[in-house]
């Protein structure tokens, strides 16, 4: 099981400044290796060490919802199967970020707790809350 949402210092500011608009933007998942983890200072995708995408599936996600009721806004995200073609460079990070907005601005992370590797035919389920969203805020 992955660890909470973990937020980076720049995303507050991204969505308080226009860079989001998370009804429309295509949101992507980013794999990192324990040897590089993501920092709370990082921002964008370049910021990031990320493994080799070759023999991977679509790191796409899917919005179920973004939207807000009574004043509480929650993003609703689908949960995201990625399945291996082939050996698949270990990692233990899953970063979300935002590949509609230039250079990718990062939103979250996840630790998963130890190193995931992945053979040819395996699958890794990215497994999103759909009750609570990625996050919420009011």
């Amino acid at each position: 099981m992955a660890s909470p949402f973990n937020k980076f210092n720049s995303t507050s500011a991204s969505f308080m400044n226009g860079t989001h608009n998370l009804a429309t933007a295509q949101l992507v998942a980013m794999l990192t290796p324990s040897a590089n983890p993501p920092a709370a200072a990082n921002s964008v995708a370049a910021d990031l060490t990320q493994i080799s995408y070759t023999n991977l599936s679509s790191r796409n996600i899917t919005t179920t919802s973004s939207t807000q009721t009574s004043g509480l806004y929650k993003l609703i995200l689908q949960d995201l199967l990625l399945t291996a073609s082939g050996a698949v460079a270990t990692f233990r990070y899953v970063v979300i970020g935002n590949s509609t907005a230039s250079g990718t601005p990062l939103l979250c992370w996840f630790d998963y707790g130890a190193d995931v590797t992945l053979a040819n035919t395996e699958t890794f389920n990215i497994d999103l809350d759909q009750a609570n969203g990625l996050f919420s805020f009011s």
